[in-house]
């Protein structure tokens, strides 16, 4: 079940180029990633308490523009996890067409610990019950 976040683009977001800056795509998709947290139960209580994803390799795609003003519509899919790690995908709309990608893989912090823990059992139930197939770009390195 792919969850969905909509955002509009913010006037400090521009660059001189007239659209949306490079590094607020990643700005945007980690909100993304906040919200697939959320909807798996790792909450504002369940961070308050130490525990969090930590990104450790990201990649993203800009395939399209975004102009000012635009409303973009992120949807995610949790597209692999267990034990320690999660990998999410992550894609941009805006009006209709696909603008950037971008895949995680995070890992389950527990920073009282300091090192990566396995995900609680009600956690990693959710995330085998939201798991879905990868997109035809996942995995791809850069060449």
């Amino acid at each position: 079940m792919s969850g969905q976040l909509r955002q509009r683009v913010r006037p400090e977001w521009i660059d001189y180029n007239g659209h949306l800056s490079e590094g607020y795509y990643v700005v945007v998709f980690g909100f993304a990633t906040d919200a697939a947290m959320r909807r798996l139960g790792m909450d504002a209580d369940y961070v308050a308490a130490g525990r969090s994803l930590y990104t450790v390799e990201a990649h993203v795609r800009y395939l399209r523009e975004v102009p000012p003003d635009s409303e973009m519509v992120i949807t995610t899919r949790i597209v692999g996890g267990g034990g320690k790690k999660l990998r999410l995908c992550h894609e941009m709309v805006v009006d209709g067409e696909l603008r950037a990608t971008e895949e995680v893989l995070a890992l389950h912090v527990d920073a009282a610990a300091g090192r990566a823990v396995p995900f609680p059992a009600e956690i990693a139930e959710r995330i085998a019950a939201e798991t879905e197939p990868a997109p035809e770009y996942a995995g791809r390195s850069i060449g």
